[in-house]
């Protein structure tokens, strides 16, 4: 199995470290992995602002860097979504399908393609889980509070697995934490309050650290954090499964 790491542009430019980790729980996970160098933006941003009309370079420039892989495994849900539902192009069609078919946020990697049962990493801290919307309510890597139906949350089974690790339950389970991408730009008063009531929900519940699978949501967060002079770090799974 050859499987092509997609880095998201504000992992590359601002938390590198998650990149390696994912490259290297994915070799820990005995996965031959492949960084396709010329990789770039997805398109993401200009599709939720309006523009998608306008990613037909970001598609093209996509199709030429990841296709002929087994999968495509990115530690970001709302990037792997974007490519998910948004991947087109009327000349490589054949190849953007597959693509489509074959991208995968790292936990839904792990748990459903993999199906990890057990992992070699310890963290003795109290962690709160934030799932991102994107992966929640777009690539179901956890039940929705709405829903009458059995939970689950496959970040959650693989931190389980984590040594000393343990998961403190939140009033919230699925709250947004308004990052939002360009909402944060453009509604900027209304992200910063929705992210402070995320973040007190896992201050109030003694969380020593705010995980997840999008670190965009935990930027956000953190910056609030920050802000607040807290001793509250955010951790994206990836470093924790890489024994950080």
């Amino acid at each position: 199995m050859t499987v092509a790491l997609f880095v998201p542009c504000y992992i590359d430019q601002f938390y590198p470290h998650v990149a390696i980790a994912t490259l290297q729980v994915l070799e820990k996970a005995g996965v031959k992995v492949v960084y396709p160098p010329k990789q770039t933006c997805c398109g993401q941003p200009m599709a939720n602002s309006g523009y998608a009309h306008l990613t037909k370079g970001c598609n093209e420039l996509f199709i030429e860097n990841f296709t002929g892989f087994d999968y495509i495994v990115s530690p970001s849900g709302s990037c792997t979504l974007h490519i998910k539902e948004h991947l087109h192009d009327a000349e490589n069609e054949k190849e953007a399908e597959y693509i489509r078919n074959h991208v995968y946020e790292l936990t839904e990697f792990l748990t459903d393609i993999l199906q990890i049962e057990q992992w070699d990493a310890a963290f003795p801290h109290k962690v709160g889980i934030h799932h991102g919307c994107h992966g929640l309510r777009g690539l179901k890597v956890a039940q929705m509070s709405e829903l009458v139906a059995e939970p689950f949350s496959k970040p959650g089974k693989l931190l389980n697995m984590v040594k000393g690790l343990e998961i403190v339950a939140l009033s919230r389970t699925d709250e947004c934490c308004g990052f939002g991408g360009t909402f944060c730009v453009a509604e900027e008063a209304v992200s910063v309050k929705m992210g402070q009531d995320r973040v007190n929900d896992h201050l109030s519940h003694g969380a020593e650290y705010i995980v997840g699978g999008d670190i965009s949501c935990l930027m956000h967060m953190e910056g609030i954090l920050r802000r607040q002079n807290s001793k509250v770090r955010v951790k994206h799974i990836a470093e924790i499964l890489n024994g950080h």
